[in-house]
């Protein structure tokens, strides 16, 4: 396996701002009716609409026109730079038809055979706009969740027979395997998601563990992404306590609208919860992000929206927006990724809660986030280098004078070392898409700095720092003289 181009590293360790495309390949009937028209009973998931009248064409032309080029577009104009995109195992029977053999849909490949070349274009036109691309197993052999959207209407097996969870790691395996065959068309590849909000087992953390080996040892490289069972400290240790040579990136879904205590809060107080640094959602991120970076791995909310529960609302469009603006801001601080769930939804009304299009056009959702180049960095180095080391002698002065307290054996040089490569890094992000005007920023920078060096060892927490400090005050200096006000 090569190693990854400069575009395709740009891509991985960006901060990752994103949306869900959902029921789009994995259907899901609350967003969208119109293809389980033909449905068997309970007509509520993939395998039921498989299972109807004319189940390949149905499909056909929705998968053709749930997201066209026009959605591309809108997506990137908004400075969003990410798609999650789920799936089904049975998917990928177009390039390799053993995936479904001895499961639910093992008597469907001709409705699915078509998938994957869908999901390549998709892929290719992701990047014609500027987009990455995590691709999320949604639905796995057996079902790893009791819900519809994990594929069929029948019960979870995922735990109580292991055939599923060997033959899942075999559906990874192909994925991977093809995916490295269309390399390095597909530099937007930003991860793979090995589960989608699999049910806690006593055994996922065993089968996590061998399903990324097994992903390793067909591309070191490739950064996995995995579900926290809403046990999110607890797996933030699992990644901890297992350094993987690729990045590994713990995902969160965020919801406030599914509970009793949710139903009983009111959405002012849902937001004050997401913004007050002392409350325990922001406490037990900001531990947890810390935890991540210092380990060279990943924080990111998968799945969030500004859905809240009727019984949390009082009629105003103010309590959403401030409730989605709470969530941004909490991600901002504190994560390298975040996507809505989800990018649109289909029927004659508009659900800002739920539906990206719908947030935006209401005035619920910003109409861009990120940072916006308003002049061209590129050709102004000589400008930054005198800020640059402006900026690191001052910080390098700080960081020996405090540590001047506390008697030890240091190596402060690697601070300074550290502070000039997360400046200069942050800048190579800054000007990697000049085409686009919504800016790449470093957004994984735990994980990259420990890139930038061989030397992990005693004094790399020096280096670390000083890499931080160096690409936070790059953003500064960015923001200040590049972007729109």
């Amino acid at each position: 396996m090569s190693h990854p181009s400069p575009e395709a590293l740009v891509y991985r360790f960006r901060k990752q701002r994103g949306v869900n495309l959902g029921a789009w390949f994995v259907l899901e009937k609350w967003i969208t009716n119109a293809p389980f028209r033909n449905a068997s009973p309970p007509a509520q998931s993939d395998l039921d609409v498989a299972r109807g009248h004319d189940a390949r064409a149905i499909l056909e032309a929705h998968y053709d026109t749930w997201v066209t080029e026009s959605d591309w577009a809108w997506i990137s104009d908004r400075g969003l730079n990410t798609v999650r995109i789920p799936i089904g195992y049975y998917h990928l029977c177009g390039i390799d038809v053993s995936v479904i053999s001895n499961t639910d849909f093992a008597d469907f490949a001709d409705v699915f055979s078509g998938v994957w070349d869908r999901l390549i274009q998709a892929i290719e036109t992701a990047h014609h706009f500027g987009l990455g691309v995590l691709l999320d197993l949604h639905a796995a052999p057996g079902k790893q969740n009791n819900d519809a959207h994990a594929g069929t209407s029948n019960a979870a097996k995922f735990w109580t027979d292991r055939r599923n969870r060997v033959h899942t790691v075999h559906v990874l395996r192909t994925l991977v395997t093809h995916l490295n065959a269309h390399s390095p068309r597909l530099v937007n590849i930003v991860g793979i998601e090995l589960l989608n909000e699999p049910i806690a087992d006593v055994e996922l953390m065993n089968w996590y563990s061998g399903a990324i080996k097994d992903l390793a040892a067909l591309d070191p490289t490739l950064p996995i992404y995995i579900s926290d069972s809403w046990r999110t400290e607890q797996y933030a240790e699992y990644i901890k306590s297992n350094p993987h040579p690729a990045l590994l990136v713990l995902d969160h879904h965020l919801y406030r609208c599914f509970t009793s205590a949710d139903i009983k809060t009111p959405a002012s107080d849902h937001a004050r919860s997401l913004m007050d640094e002392n409350a325990h959602t922001p406490r037990m991120f900001a531990r947890v992000a810390k935890m991540l970076d210092a380990a060279g791995a990943g924080f990111v909310v998968g799945e969030w929206s500004g859905a809240l529960n009727p019984g949390s609302l009082t009629g105003s469009l103010d309590e959403i927006k401030n409730y989605v603006e709470a969530q941004l801001r909490l991600y901002e601080a504190n994560c390298s990724g975040y996507f809505f769930w989800t990018y649109k939804k289909a029927g004659p009304h508009r659900d800002q809660g739920w539906s990206l299009r719908d947030a935006v056009y209401s005035g619920v959702f910003p109409t861009r986030v990120g940072l916006v180049a308003s002049r061209n960095a590129v050709g102004d180095r000589e400008r930054q280098n005198r800020a640059r080391d402006t900026l690191k002698n001052k910080a390098f002065g700080e960081h020996k004078a405090y540590w001047s307290k506390y008697p030890g054996k240091y190596q402060h040089a690697r601070f300074a070392e550290g502070f000039t490569l997360g400046w200069d890094d942050a800048y190579t992000f800054f000007a990697s898409n000049p085409l686009y005007r919504a800016v790449s920023e470093l957004g994984f920078v735990g994980a990259w700095a420990r890139t930038k060096t061989t030397d992990h060892g005693s004094s790399f927490w020096e280096f670390q720092h000083g890499f931080r400090q160096g690409a936070d005050a790059a953003r500064s200096h960015f923001s200040e003289y590049y972007c729109s006000k």
